[in-house]
């Protein structure tokens, strides 16, 4: 198999440092991909996130998603519709992706194992909260824009605003976006969302804050949970990339216990 193109970047003079798993969005563009990390894109503030981690004094990690960067090549119909024959799930390879770009960080000696966070914006926030649920590895988890609650999403009408790669057979018939997300707690969980963005229904976010609520509650550690929206759209607006980088301050480089 093809080694999975991908960018580590890392603070100069430091040892050991945390490290960002940082997951590209989609965007239509399935050149940039992994590019995103170095170079930004429009509906992201900037400098790009590899400059303002290294400049805090945490690696990064970005790879190339299946059909982006140089891993493009075929429309995203023609690939998922030749997994679904395979009995594949493209969602679910892109997962596995991000689970063994984890490996790779971590089988570092530059890296700090105990702590790592998962960043992203889109489709990168999607990977963020699925990441963060199925690798207790990961102790912060950022998402921007894509906390979406999938049932509210059938109410809207917006199934078409993600695009195929999103979905897998019989989800719906074994979790919510809550439950998946609950699986994060007690690690420290920061959900930014835009009040006009219509792939992340008011609705929907409105159920996934009150159980998450209830989750961190119980557990003792509420200040761990926090959703925050703007009068924004499906964007990274100043304010949340202020919010972003005081919750890494706070979760990530703070040396007390996670």
């Amino acid at each position: 198999m093809e080694p999975v193109p991908a960018y580590f970047t890392r603070p100069h003079g430091h040892a050991r440092t945390p490290v960002v798993i940082y997951n590209h969005a989609h965007g239509g563009d399935y050149t940039l991909g992994k590019d995103e990390f170095l170079s930004g894109r429009s509906a992201l503030q900037s400098p790009a996130y590899a400059t303002v981690l290294a400049n805090m004094g945490i690696a990064g990690r970005c790879i190339d998603a299946w059909n982006f960067g140089e891993r493009r090549g075929r429309t995203e119909s023609e690939l998922f519709k030749e997994l679904l024959w395979r009995g594949h799930v493209l969602w679910g390879l892109m997962v596995y992706d991000t689970l063994r770009a984890t490996d790779y960080g971590l089988s570092r000696p530059d890296v700090q194992s105990d702590r790592v966070a998962t960043l992203g914006l889109s489709m990168g926030s999607t990977m963020a909260w699925w990441h963060a649920a199925l690798d207790e590895r990961v102790s912060v988890c950022i998402d921007l824009c894509c906390l979406t609650d999938f049932r509210a999403l059938i109410e809207t009408r917006g199934l078409d605003g993600h695009n195929l790669y999103y979905y897998g057979p019989g989800l719906l018939k074994h979790f919510t976006t809550a439950e998946i997300n609950a699986l994060i707690c007690p690690r420290a969980h920061l959900s930014l969302a835009g009040v006009f963005d219509r792939l992340t229904p008011p609705a929907g976010l409105d159920r996934i804050d009150a159980a998450l609520q209830q989750v961190y509650t119980q557990a003792g550690v509420p200040e761990r949970w926090q959703l925050v929206r703007s009068l924004s759209g499906h964007f990274e607006t100043w304010d949340m990339r202020q919010r972003l980088l005081r919750f890494l301050e706070r979760f990530l480089l703070d040396q007390q216990p996670l």
